[in-house]
């Protein structure tokens, strides 16, 4: 697809607020009201990941939450790529955005775990099935869904460099920075010793 100039500048933002949007959409919170589980933001860590629905009980929806937050990211991807791969990386990249500062919760939303591994997935699945494989083993090994993902997105990168290139890389090393940033508060309880493990119903 040859575009130039103006039109090109008008693809990216329209690629950037799409995947935004998309992204914030808040699939935690609608399936826990939609299924009796009440506001998911009042329970547990507040969040509206996977992680937090789990603690309700409800693993069906704990399950639908990471496929739906996963898929959007997935999406966002897929659809901009048949326009060029870096308008795909671009909407990638702002969906994880939209899952993690969506603009309907007055920009209070998740730590965009399952998102950003969507995102890898339909960025370059290799990258992203060694990634989902990381958080797999570190959270059977340990059992901290934080760890899990922090250890998952700092090697994200480097499967990236090595698998696919200097771009995908990029995305990835963006997006771990920005789940380091909103891990913060769990980074320092796991320092503490104080991180709520995985199953388990934190008050």
């Amino acid at each position: 697809m040859s575009v130039t100039g103006g039109g090109l500048v008008m693809l990216y933002l329209v690629a950037a607020v799409a995947g935004y949007l998309l992204g914030s959409v808040p699939f935690g919170l609608v399936l826990s009201r939609l299924f009796g589980a009440g506001d998911i933001r009042k329970i547990g860590s507040g969040n509206i990941g996977a992680t937090n629905v789990l603690r309700t009980g409800k693993k069906g929806l704990a399950a639908a939450t990471l496929l739906l937050d996963g898929g959007k990211g997935a999406v966002a991807v897929l659809v901009f790529a048949t326009m060029g791969d870096n308008l795909g990386l671009l909407a990638g990249f702002t969906a994880v955005l939209g899952h993690n500062f969506p603009v309907w919760l007055r920009f209070k939303g998740g730590k965009g775990v399952a998102t950003t591994l969507g995102v890898l997935l339909a960025a370059s699945w290799p990258v992203g099935i060694l990634a989902c494989l990381t958080w797999l083993v570190i959270a059977v090994i340990f059992r901290y869904s934080s760890l899990s993902a922090l250890v998952a997105l700092a090697a994200a990168p480097v499967y990236a460099y090595v698998l696919d290139g200097p771009n995908q890389a990029a995305l990835a090393a963006a997006l771990g920075i920005l789940s380091f940033i909103r891990h913060h508060e769990n980074i320092r309880r796991l320092i503490r010793g104080e991180e709520t493990k995985i199953g388990d119903k934190k008050s």
